[in-house]
């Protein structure tokens, strides 16, 4: 019988976007995403094809493939499928892998759009779970923006009317994000990513998201993308706060530091700096992934070791065991999982002298 008892690496799945970009960093700067060439005339470059951005890389994506141990060559939806609690934790009873993660890379504007929440899903799109999610920015250029929430006093039919006439944003909360900052989008909120950002998203395994206004823009076979205004208008919360500017949450560890990010009932995030070796141990009762945003190093376990750098992605298994992760740079790890919400934020921040209201403000029901 196979063990799943180490450490497993996924490939991750580069999705074209009409707003995405050419160059990965600081992610994956070694990786081209398309090449442009010189032209006869004067030297000029041509211009990147829109077909060849990239403005998404999945790292837990259905097709995402192992690359080491025992699952070696199967997909992620293959394995979740087939060996279910043995891969994603007792708790975990669907047989799709719990948590979708993604980088995101912006030249433009993205749509502005909305997700339903699971009782609207399973209601109007069977077979589909809602959607929440949350952003970690990583890196913000000089035009980096997003929208998040409705302004006060806007309503259903005004912003219907935007929408119609790609003018959504001026109805919208407008923010220019910092690196390091986490913001909850729960269903219902109204949003858009702009130009100039990367960041790290973490969701319900799910890609259902209503178009509410795309600005008039063609997608990438030269035709309009669909809009869902009356269907995203049904679940749209215009009342929905801009969960942004969270507390920074972090204490000391003997390999450097931990920061509590954010945690709802679908996903929870932590982030690790690792200045020394981290003497790890999986979860029993769940399945973890690790996400390494910076730095290179060693993942270690008893018979050998893995190297790791900017990009790569580790699933941890209930039965893994104990592993070390030795940077031989500084690094930042993403940890993400579906938590208990009282036990991993609620409870282990309160022994850390945390006050309430600012746990409230990361942990969200």
């Amino acid at each position: 019988m196979v063990k799943l008892d180490c450490p497993l690496q996924l490939s991750p799945v580069v999705k074209p976007k009409i707003w995405g970009r050419a160059d990965l960093s600081p992610v994956y700067p070694d990786i081209p995403v398309s090449h442009s060439s010189a032209s006869h005339s004067g030297g000029r470059r041509s211009e990147t094809r829109r077909d060849k951005l990239i403005g998404e890389v999945w790292v837990t994506d259905d097709s995402s493939r192992f690359l080491n141990g025992p699952l070696a060559g199967m997909s992620l939806a293959e394995a979740s499928q087939k060996y279910g609690s043995e891969l994603n934790g007792v708790n975990w009873h669907h047989p799709r892998f719990p948590i979708l993660a993604k980088y995101i890379f912006t030249s433009a504007w993205l749509s502005v759009q909305v997700h339903p929440d699971d009782d609207y899903a399973r209601m109007h799109d069977p077979g589909n779970f809602g959607k929440c999610e949350m952003w970690y920015i990583i890196h913000v250029d000089r035009e980096g923006e997003l929208l998040l929430g409705a302004r006060p006093g806007v309503t259903k039919d005004s912003l219907r009317e935007a929408f119609k006439t790609g003018t959504s944003r001026e109805l919208l909360n407008r923010f220019r994000p910092e690196p390091g900052e986490a913001m909850f989008v729960p269903p219902g909120t109204v949003h858009a990513l702009g130009p100039g950002l990367v960041l790290f998203e973490v969701e319900e395994n799910s890609d259902l998201t209503y178009r509410l206004d795309d600005f008039g823009r063609l997608g990438l076979d030269g035709k309009p993308r669909p809009l869902h205004i009356e269907k995203g208008l049904e679940v749209t919360r215009v009342d929905a706060p801009a969960l942004r500017n969270l507390p920074r949450i972090e204490f000391p560890e003997p390999f450097g530091a931990r920061r509590y990010v954010l945690a709802s009932r679908f996903f929870a995030l932590e982030e690790l700096t690792l200045e020394r070796p981290a003497h790890l141990h999986s979860n029993r009762e769940r399945v973890e992934v690790l996400s390494m945003i910076s730095g290179e190093g060693r993942v270690e376990i008893s018979p050998g070791w893995f190297g790791y750098r900017p990009g790569d992605t580790w699933v941890i298994p209930p039965d893994a065991g104990e592993f070390r992760l030795t940077p031989v740079e500084t690094t930042r790890v993403l940890k993400y999982y579906v938590p208990d919400l009282d036990t991993d934020f609620r409870e282990a921040l309160r022994k850390k002298r945390v006050p309430l209201e600012m746990i409230q403000k990361i942990v969200f029901d």
